[in-house]
């Protein structure tokens, strides 16, 4: 599918993006392997969240619709999960099979996890080497590598673990192994990572000890918890950077979720010179919450860098959509991880901003992005990544000319509502 995005006259109005991807993921999870019922709103629909919720349905947790559009109503297994009948699809979610690799490795039957061409290209060992050091059998192609995945679960010990890169990821894994693995689990961290799990994790009964950048977690069965969703912060950054950039912008986003290991966005465009406000600040299900306000403003240049990184991975795109209307040259760094996402994205992001004009050079960890004041149309690819696809959309409304993104559907694996906001905001129904 293509759409062209034109810069409109003005761009305003408040939009609630969906619920928040990586909290959605974990609230169908945990709740799952809870004891008890729970009820989950304001799920993100992406298709993403959509895989994991068929994969747990498959490991035996009934997982129906709520009363109230984007709820769900969860009946948990306790911590024994149901041999799967057939092969686990995690889509194109890495989430999804990360955080399942390290559920099903503490139980005591055969799972076998895959995915689209996309998630069976992208890095696993990285929870297969620990996995296996706990004891679970697992095999996968290209040296236990790579999906899929064949993992024999069961009878799993506790180690120490340093993670030799900061993943929430792997992360998680590991802690929802050593949920089932008797004796303390502890993992020692390069930096801080996003901290939905060991929230969740806490609020649901867990005993899980925080010291610096180390954690300690005692194997635990759940209780259930009602969780609710706040708006994702990730959808959030493309309205953030678009309002920034567009001449003539007020653009208010509603309740997102402002958890400190996933701000870097706002961290890094306040360094941008960013009008960005946070009002009616709140704590919702345990996360903090506001509605951000952005302004039309004119941008400078920052470097972005070190433990910044993880904490805004994934809108280092977007970010390099407003480096090029910032004035000076900003230089991303330390951002090695993009290359084994959904599309190598620095190698991406950096063609897709030179189709469009932009000045960028491309270095193995990161990108310096030549801040010109412009950009102008073109037709670019999406390389079918949602988070690239949304991000020559907001290009396209600051840039001088249309801006068509083929494969422009991709956005639906975490926002699917993304061409319909965009719509609003323009307030015009040819975008």
């Amino acid at each position: 599918m293509e759409r062209v995005v034109r810069r409109p006259a003005k761009l305003a109005g408040v939009v609630t993006p969906p619920g928040d991807k990586s909290i959605s993921h974990r609230s169908l999870m945990l709740n799952s392997i809870a004891a008890g019922e729970a009820h989950v709103s304001g799920l993100g629909r992406g298709d993403d969240v959509v895989s994991t919720m068929r994969c747990m349905q498959q490991l035996g947790a009934t997982i129906e619709e709520g009363t109230h559009p984007n709820s769900v109503h969860i009946q948990g297994l306790g911590s024994t999960l149901q041999e799967p009948e057939d092969i686990l699809d995690a889509g194109n979610s890495g989430t999804s099979m990360r955080l399942l690799g390290g559920l099903v490795a503490g139980q005591g039957f055969l799972s076998v996890l895959t995915g689209d061409a996309s998630l069976r290209s992208r890095p696993m060992g990285r929870i297969v080497q620990p996995l296996q050091m706990m004891g679970a059998r697992i095999s996968g192609r290209h040296g236990d590598t790579l999906a899929p995945l064949a993992i024999s679960g069961g009878d799993l010990r506790a180690i120490e673990y340093t993670l030799p890169v900061a993943s929430a990821q792997v992360k998680s894994a590991l802690l929802l192994a050593g949920l089932s693995a008797p004796g303390p689990t502890v993992l020692h961290q390069p930096a801080l990572s996003r901290d939905h799990t060991e929230r969740m994790l806490r609020a649901m009964g867990a005993a899980i000890e925080e010291q610096g950048l180390t954690l300690t977690l005692q194997p635990a069965s759940l209780r259930p918890v009602d969780v609710v969703v706040p708006s994702d912060i990730s959808g959030a950054a493309f309205w953030l950077v678009a309002g920034c950039c567009h001449p003539d912008a007020d653009v208010t986003v509603e309740g997102v979720g402002i958890n400190p290991s996933r701000t870097g966005i706002l961290d890094a465009l306040d360094t941008m010179g960013a009008d960005i406000t946070l009002e009616n600040e709140r704590e919702e299900g345990g996360e903090p919450v506001a509605d951000l306000h952005v302004r039309s403003c004119q941008l400078r240049s920052t470097e972005i860098g070190g433990d910044l990184i993880p904490r805004l991975i994934d809108e280092i795109p977007v970010l390099a959509v407003a480096a090029c209307f910032a004035e000076g040259d900003t230089v991303i760094r330390d951002a090695q991880e993009l290359r084994v996402k959904e599309s190598d994205r620095l190698a991406s992001t950096a063609s897709l901003l030179t189709a469009l004009g932009a000045r960028v050079e491309e270095r193995p960890d990161g990108l310096v992005i030549q801040g010109m004041g412009r950009l102008h149309g073109a037709t670019v690819p999406s390389y079918n990544d949602h988070r690239l696809a949304m991000a020559m959309a907001v290009a396209g409304l600051a840039a001088s000319s249309d801006v068509t993104v083929e494969g422009a559907e991709a956005a639906s694996v975490s926002y699917p509502n993304f061409w319909d906001h965009l719509n609003l905001l323009a307030g015009d129904s040819s975008n």
